[in-house]
């Protein structure tokens, strides 16, 4: 992943889903201030390679495509917040 671009994106389907040109990541929260994409290279890798804010919202889905992004790419979200979990 030489360079990456990051586009608005869809907010659906939700999850990570491939169309053979990019992957369009979408997640749903209805508590997060704010989410972060994390892509990792390696399995082994401890820490993430790119860490992308995910900046588009659509009702309480976080969206964001990432063209040249495609099948066994890594990755996880950090999601911000409030943690009231008896709540």
């Amino acid at each position: 992943m030489a360079s990456l671009r990051v586009w608005p994106g869809a907010p659906y389907p939700l999850g990570a889903s491939w169309d053979g040109e990019g992957t369009n990541f979408t997640l749903f929260s209805e508590h997060a201030t704010g989410v972060e994409l994390c892509l990792f290279d390696r399995p082994e890798d401890a820490e993430e390679s790119y860490r992308l804010e995910l900046v588009e919202r659509t009702d309480l889905i976080w969206h964001a495509y990432l063209p040249g992004v495609g099948p066994g790419q890594r990755y996880g979200y950090r999601v911000h917040g409030p943690y009231e979990p008896k709540h």
